[in-house]
C-alpha cells in the first residue's frame, strides 16, 4: 500500500528578532525534529526518516516557509533511499520539496544524499519561490545505485522563481526509461554521483563569482540573476560532498549586502 504524506515547516520572527517555528508538522515517514542551529537567532530542522521511503507509489512532500527576516536551515539525519515498490507493476514514487522565502528571509536547504536503488523509480521535484531580498543556499546530491548495484530510474526537476520571475528551471533523468545517452560521455561519462549547489543572494546583483571550472568534472556557473550554480560529477558520494563543501565555504565567505 502506497503512502501519502506531507510534512510542513513554518518559520517566523519573534519580538526579539529570533526565528521561531510555530508549525513543525510531521507526517508518515517524514519526522521533523527541532535541532540546534549554528547561528544565534536562527532555526534548524532535521528530517528523520521514520520508515523506509520512498517506495514505488509513495507520494511524499516537504513544505518549508520562511517568513520575513527569518533564518531557517533544513537538513536530514541520513540519506534518502528510493526503493522498489511491492510487485513488478508498482508506480513510480514522487518526492516534492516546496520552499518559500519572504523578504529578507534565508533558507539553507542541505539534506543528505538521495540514493537511487536498483529497481526503483522516483520523480523528484524541488520548487522554490523567493522574494526579491530573500537568500537561498540549496544543495542536492544524487547517487546512482548502492554499492555494487546499477541505478534505478530517477527523474529530477529544480525550479526557482525570484520576485515572480523564473531564475532556473532544469530537469535531469537517469536510469532505465530515461532518454538515451544519459550514461554516455556527454552526460555522466561513467560517474555514479551528481550534485549541485545553488546560491541565490541579492549581493550578487553587484557582481557575483565568474563562471569557471572547479575541477575536471565541476563547474561554477553564474546565472542570469543574483545566483550561481555549482554542478559536479564524481565517482562516489564522498568525492561529491568534498567538492560541494569546498564551493559552499567559498560562497558563504563572500560579503552579503
Amino acid at each position: 500500500m502506497s503512502v501519502r504524506a506531507t510534512a510542513r515547516i513554518t518559520a517566523v520572527r519573534d519580538g526579539r528578532g529570533a526565528t521561531t517555528l510555530p508549525v513543525l508538522e510531521s507526517d508518515g515517514p517524514l519526522a521533523l525534529r527541532r535541532t540546534r542551529a549554528a547561528l544565534p537567532g536562527a532555526a534548524r530542522v532535521t528530517v528523520v526518516g521514520a520508515m523506509s521511503a520512498p517506495l514505488g507509489g509513495d507520494r511524499l512532500t516537504v513544505e518549508a516557509r520562511a517568513g520575513q527576516d527569518t533564518r531557517l536551515t533544513v537538513d536530514s539525519a541520513a540519506a534518502t533511499v528510493a526503493l522498489p515498490g511491492p510487485g513488478p507493476a508498482a508506480r513510480p514514487a514522487r518526492y516534492d520539496i516546496v520552499l518559500t522565502a519572504a523578504e529578507g528571509a534565508e533558507i539553507d536547504w542541505r539534506p543528505e544524499q538521495l540514493i537511487s536503488a536498483h529497481g526503483s523509480s522516483l520523480h523528484m521535484t524541488t520548487r522554490a519561490e523567493l522574494a526579491s531580498t530573500a537568500r537561498l543556499m540549496l544543495r542536492e546530491e544524487q547517487i546512482l545505485g548502492r554499492h555494487g548495484e546499477t541505478t534505478g530510474t530517477l527523474w529530477s526537476r529544480l525550479t526557482v522563481r525570484r520576485a515572480g520571475r523564473p531564475l532556473i528551471d532544469q530537469q535531469t533523468a537517469y536510469g532505465p526509461g530515461a532518454p538515451g545517452g544519459w550514461d554516455g560521455p556527454a552526460v555522466l561519462g561513467g560517474h555514479r554521483a551528481f550534485g549541485q549547489l545553488l546560491v541565490v543572494d541579492p549581493a550578487f546583483d553587484d557582481g557575483g563569482p565568474d563562471t569557471r571550472l572547479l575541477g575536471a568534472t565541476a563547474v561554477l556557473t553564474r546565472l542570469a540573476g543574483p545566483a550561481v550554480l555549482v554542478s559536479v560529477l564524481a565517482a562516489d558520494a564522498r568525492e561529491l560532498r568534498t567538492v560541494l563543501d569546498r564551493a559552499a565555504d567559498e560562497l558563504a565567505a563572500r560579503p552579503s549586502g
